[in-house]
């Protein structure tokens, strides 16, 4: 048997960012109706750079606080995968921001960050390698015999 653990495809993981980018899109309504009682029920302007700062930190806590607390967003625990150091372990916050920042620039880069993992050996992104992390798939459940 072969001890090398599979590696999730770059398709399968742009369908986990698919997943989770819905999910991410209620919570900044979510973020956005907080502030609603600061700005008197007044939508907040998009050019607002305040506004901007505090969806990027929104958007950093929503996955920096699955990253760090087992591994899995809700995209990538449907698609069966799992993020964890080289060493097998969950991942901490100094890690999962700077993950977080290399993935932003992965994608600021037209995605070569991101694609760069069909040349990668190992299928590493600039975010797997920079932070020491990597994308592992998880084994399918199994089905109770009835």
């Amino acid at each position: 048997m072969n001890d090398t653990p599979l590696r999730p495809g770059l398709l399968r993981r742009l369908a986990a960012v698919g997943y989770d980018f819905l999910l991410l899109l209620s919570v900044w309504f979510l973020a956005s109706f907080l502030i609603l009682p600061f700005t008197h029920g007044e939508a907040v302007d998009t050019s607002n750079w305040w506004f901007k700062l505090y969806l990027l930190v929104v958007t950093f806590l929503f996955y920096a606080w699955f990253w760090t607390h087992g591994g899995q967003t809700l995209g990538m625990r449907a698609w069966r995968m799992k993020l964890l150091t080289e060493d097998r372990k969950t991942i901490g916050w100094g890690r999962a921001a700077l993950r977080f920042s290399v993935a932003g620039l992965s994608w600021g880069a037209f995605g070569l960050g991101w694609l760069w993992m069909l040349w990668d050996r190992d299928q590493n992104t600039w975010h797997d390698t920079l932070s020491r992390s990597r994308m592992f798939m998880t084994p399918k459940p199994d089905k109770k015999k009835k």
